[in-house]
């Protein structure tokens, strides 16, 4: 069998479609959507609504940890537009989302990044998409557990979740051969973004359950140029299967 991985995919559709070619299936870790794109000013829903110009203001502020200014700009921007900001941002992420999931390769197995909104997926999977969160499926004979989602940051993105809930969903994965989360375990040099020089938010439930169960791999995404990509818990190998909206091309799990 040979499992192809992708996460942190933010709008790479023409890549996305091309992701399965030569395995037998495709793991997809989530965020589907790309809000704003760091290295491309120009690309994604907040530029689309209020230009380049704006988005690189953006940036700036958040880059600066100036996040009280950055949601204050967006604010103004907001009431500018005029209307219900909800609506316009449903809107595009419905065009982003139709464009991705057109592209979804099948059969796959899905579940949901922070960024994504989980509530607007069932509009668009297609036959051969299965999505997947707190929930095990079997693959070529090794079990796979999925666990959606991020924590709670100061970043507010749409699908940051309580610590206790995140948890609740490592509980019912239980013990599998191939753990698959969008973000990683607590481990902190697989949480240092070299580029963005931040720490994100990993997972204590999920290095928990690692080490108490010592799955065959732990594969996840979320930091998108981590100070390490693989290390070992025990017996597990621990993977950041890349950032795909930049690299185009999955990880491959074979055996």
């Amino acid at each position: 069998m040979r499992i192809h991985v992708v996460s942190d995919v933010h709008g790479r559709a023409d890549a996305l479609a091309r992701a399965a070619d030569g395995a037998d299936a495709l793991v997809c870790l989530g965020d589907l959507l790309l809000f704003v794109d760091y290295a491309d000013h120009s690309q994604g829903i907040f530029p689309e609504l209020f230009g380049a110009a704006r988005a690189t203001e953006l940036v700036g502020l958040r880059t600066a940890g100036r996040f009280d200014e950055a949601r204050a700009m967006s604010g103004r921007l907001w009431a500018e537009l005029g209307g219900d900001p909800g609506e316009h941002i449903e809107a595009a992420v419905r065009r982003q989302y139709e464009q991705i999931f057109a592209a979804m390769p099948a059969p796959a197995y899905l579940t949901y990044g922070n960024v994504d909104l989980p509530r607007l997926w069932e509009d668009y999977v297609r036959p051969g998409h299965r999505v997947l969160d707190g929930a095990v499926v079997e693959i070529g004979g090794l079990t796979f557990g999925f666990v959606g989602g991020g924590l709670r940051t100061r970043y507010r993105t749409p699908n940051e979740l309580d610590d206790e809930e995140f948890a609740r969903k490592v509980e019912a994965v239980g013990a599998v051969d191939v753990l698959c989360c969008h973000i990683p375990p607590a481990v902190p040099e697989l949480l240092y973004d070299v580029v963005a020089r931040r720490f994100e938010r990993g997972s204590e439930a999920t290095l928990e359950a690692i080490r108490r169960t010592q799955p065959r791999f732990a594969l996840f995404g979320h930091v998108h140029q981590p100070l390490v990509r693989r290390t070992r818990i025990g017996r597990t190998e621990c993977v950041n299967v890349g950032h795909f909206r930049g690299r185009g091309t999955p990880f491959a799990l074979e055996w």
